[in-house]
């Protein structure tokens, strides 16, 4: 028996006569002894939770990507449905290639694609706006003082005359830049959207409305005619649409995890069950969601393929110590059990720092964030049942080829270090020397690259939707939209809340055309609107059209009479709520911190017990809130990953040296991923903010299979430099196949046509790579010079 309470194998063990089977842990025993029992089981289960992964929705909710615990968006939750359209809306542009929008065909069409577009399922009918909707009205100054109407007269039958009147209606009604583009080229059908579908009662099918939005499309876009459509319900419709080659990329990686597996053992039928047991882990993984009530969406559907990696990971180590034992000359039997018992701590230690890392991005209140630590911890632990259990299990009664087993003792046995190039390259970093460059090369690598770090940016540094390319269709609608209408898709709301029929004051409207004026001198605001600059062009109309009373006047009844002819947007029902619309270039993160803090600035100097302007509604006022709660997030959320997996690593080493060893190469790779992130322009938010957390999560796992190896072999006498020889040769063979299989797998993602994906699989092979080659690299470095040898020698003296 060894030190670490493995078993020797020997000439009296080689047989499953001569191994005792009552030895081993508790576990081990319940679990081999029931060998048929346990397997049935998970055969059952993988059965039942296949039925259950049928059931899996691909979808996604408004209110899922936002913080709904964030002060701003309590603001507007409290005051949602006095602010309709305000939230979760799509703009459709119609444009004319010929001439302009002031033509028959064009708003017969115009009218037809409203009027589908009212019925679709999930549309918030009461506040849509077009040309063709009754609240979209104009107004004049006349002799006889103001009057007014809808935009497209009740008479309207496409004649020159009525085509004339619409026209004149559209530049009384002050739709120019919002509804209307300047060169009379387009026109804006504006749909805000139902979080809940009113005749399911179920969440808002995103996929089917995206679906049938292009349907639309198809049907009326011409030569002569085009659409543009932008909002969060198509950004959702497009991602789900490119998401769905993600089963190309999963066929893609388990093909070369496959063949990289099968390459280095050589054994197919040991090869074929890591791969089934890490798919099965799959398919639990898959099944439990519909089961607990969650559904996949954008953010979470790689979650899957990172179960499927962390399973080769582990399946491989597993299936490795199988081939070496039997090559020894063990019985399957004896090599499952005496695998199992060597390598079930560190990779259960391993699987829960996974879990740990996944699970802290709960930390995050955001709902999408959550859903995907769920989806990803519930993954994560299946493993430890389908690929620290059911695998050794499986290979008990199936083995491994002989030949493979023979080609592994050989390679053993051939594989010493002043043999193995390779290895011999990689054991001189136990050296002084060799340890010394080390070390200062990637401490001076983690100075410069934290420095650069501090120039990572919160939330979106390009305009559009930055999930998707920038040629992609979604960014070429909006880039339209930007550059035909002053009020853009991206607008923030500032709420002003006054006692009860007080929001058309004099005093409340003087406060708010002063923020107002203040927010259009900032660079990113193209225009606001506001029921205060409304007065201003009412109280030039009362006075028959003259700009010099271009201003407000403390004039109550006058004031009064403006605000009962106002559209309903501008304020609430009984007057206590006013909207400030101000509408931005962008939704950049610079952009938004601009805006944002010159609100929070003016409220702070002028709120009062009956006057607050309170953040905020739309669009980009949604992305500000999320903004500031995944920049607050971020390095909350290192502190309890690291925190997490530096107590799981010391609770298995029970050595500080051992902890430092094996967390410092993570810290490095997590502060050179920000640096790639910077390089490449790739902002933090929601949906590259838990890379980092997997990062860290998945990493550790090259250092408790390396370093564990490492420890036992130096308690059993070895020097640094030959307990490091012999975790290369043996686990650390696997943690070379694993990083580059890991790799080469979310490199692939590179090509998606979904650029957070693509992003994603950037950042998640580069830490990869680094997580591996600081294991192999820094790690023993660091051991040398923390002496980890001299500790392991005082505690084996005590």
């Amino acid at each position: 028996m060894n030190q670490d309470g493995t078993e020797r194998i020997s000439s009296g063990n080689r047989s499953q006569q001569g191994f005792d089977r009552q030895s081993g842990s508790l576990p081990e025993r319940l679990l081999f002894n029931n060998r048929i029992v346990v397997v049935g089981i998970c055969v059952l289960m993988t059965l039942v939770l296949g039925y259950q992964a049928t059931k899996l929705r691909l979808n996604a909710g408004f209110e899922k990507m936002i913080p709904t615990r964030h002060p701003y968006i309590v603001n507007y939750l409290d005051n949602r449905d006095e602010l309709a359209g305000l939230g979760n809306a799509i703009r459709i542009a119609v444009e004319t290639t010929r001439g302009t929008i002031f033509d028959a065909d064009y708003l017969d069409t115009l009218q037809k694609i409203n009027d589908e577009v009212f019925y679709l399922s999930g549309v918030d009918r009461p506040a849509m706006k077009s040309l063709w909707t009754p609240a979209t009205r104009w107004a004049e100054v006349t002799e006889e003082g103001l009057t007014g109407g809808p935009v497209m007269p009740d008479d309207y039958n496409g004649s020159p005359e009525s085509l004339a009147r619409v026209r004149l209606n559209v530049e009384r009604s002050g739709e120019i830049g919002r509804l209307v583009a300047a060169n009379y080229s387009s026109s804006v059908i504006f749909v805000p959207l139902l979080d809940t579908d009113p005749q399911t009662g179920k969440p808002l099918d995103y996929n089917s409305f995206s679906k049938q939005l292009e349907a639309l499309r198809n049907k009326y876009q011409t030569d002569s005619l085009k659409l543009h459509i932008t909002g969060f319900a198509k950004i959702v419709g497009d991602l789900i649409e490119g998401l769905q080659q993600v089963l190309f990329f999963f066929a893609v990686a388990v093909a070369i995890a496959t063949a990289v597996l099968y390459s280095y053992t050589r054994c197919l039928r040991s090869t074929g069950l890591v791969v089934a047991c890490s798919l099965v882990a799959v398919v639990w993984q898959l099944g439990l969601l519909p089961t607990l009530g969650y559904e996949l969406d954008p953010y979470s559907i790689l979650v899957p393929f990172l179960v499927f990696s962390i399973g080769m990971s582990h399946g491989a180590q597993k299936m490795r110590g199988i081939l070496s034992d039997t090559g020894r000359g063990a019985d399957k039997l004896v090599a499952a059990r005496l695998t199992f018992r060597r390598l079930f701590l560190p990779g259960l230690t391993a699987l829960l720092s996974d879990a740990v890392g996944f699970a802290v991005l709960m930390i995050i209140q955001i709902q999408v964030i959550h859903d995907l630590a769920i989806a990803a911890s519930i993954g994560v632990l299946v493993l430890i049942f389908t690929n620290l259990v059911l695998l050794p299990l499986l290979l008990s009664y199936t083995g491994v080829s002989s030949d493979a087993a023979r080609r592994m003792a050989h390679q053993e046995s051939a594989g010493s270090r002043e043999r193995n190039p390779v290895w011999r390259y990689l054991d001189l970093f136990t050296t002084p020397r060799w340890a010394a460059g080390a070390v200062v090369t990637c401490a001076i690598l983690g100075v410069v690259g934290f420095g650069i770090s501090q120039h990572l940016r919160i939330g979106d540094l390009d305009p559009g939707a930055p999930e998707l390319h920038p040629d992609s269709r979604y960014n070429r609608d909006n880039a339209f939209m930007t550059a035909n209408f002053a009020a853009s898709s991206d607008v923030l709301v500032v709420m002003v809340r006054t006692p009860q029929y007080e929001c058309a004051s004099y005093d409340t409207l003087m406060m708010t055309d002063a923020l107002e004026w203040e927010l259009r001198q900032l660079p990113g605001v193209e225009s606001t609107h506001s029921l205060a600059a409304l007065s201003k062009q009412g109280i030039v109309g009362m006075n028959e059209g003259n700009f010099r009373w271009y201003e407000l006047l403390p004039n109550q009844s006058m004031l009064n009479a403006i605000a009962t002819r106002a559209p309903r947007e501008l304020f609430n029902q009984s007057c206590d709520l006013l909207s400030l619309f101000v509408f931005l270039t962008d939704h950049k993160a610079d952009t938004l911190t601009g805006v944002v803090n010159h609100v929070e600035s003016f409220a702070t100097a002028n709120n009062t017990e009956d006057l607050r302007f309170l953040l905020a509604a739309g669009s980009a006022g949604i992305e500000a809130a999320t903004n500031i709660v995944v920049k607050k997030a971020m390095r909350e959320m290192l502190f309890w990953v690291y925190g997490a997996v530096t107590l799981l690593c010391f609770i298995t080493f029970r050595s500080w040296r051992a902890v430092l060893v094996a967390i410092l190469p993570l810290v490095l790779t997590s502060v050179l991923c920000e640096v790639l992130m910077v390089w490449l322009g790739i902002g933090v938010k929601v949906a590259t903010l838990p890379v980092i957390a997997l990062g860290v999560g998945i990493g550790v796992d090259y250092a408790l299979y390396v370093l564990s190896v490492m420890l036992d072999r130096m308690r059993e006498g070895m020097s640094l430099g030959q307990a490091y020889n012999h975790a290369l040769r043996s686990t650390g063979k696997v943690v070379v196949l694993i990083g580059l299989t890991l790799t080469l797998g979310v490199a692939t993602w590179m090509f998606s046509a979904i650029k957070f994906q693509a992003d994603m699989g950037i950042l998640l092979a580069f830490m990869f790579l680094w997580n591996m080659l600081g294991a192999l690299v820094l790690m023993p470095a660091l051991a040398y010079f923390l002496k980890l040898r001299r500790e392991v020698a005082v505690d084996m003296a005590a």
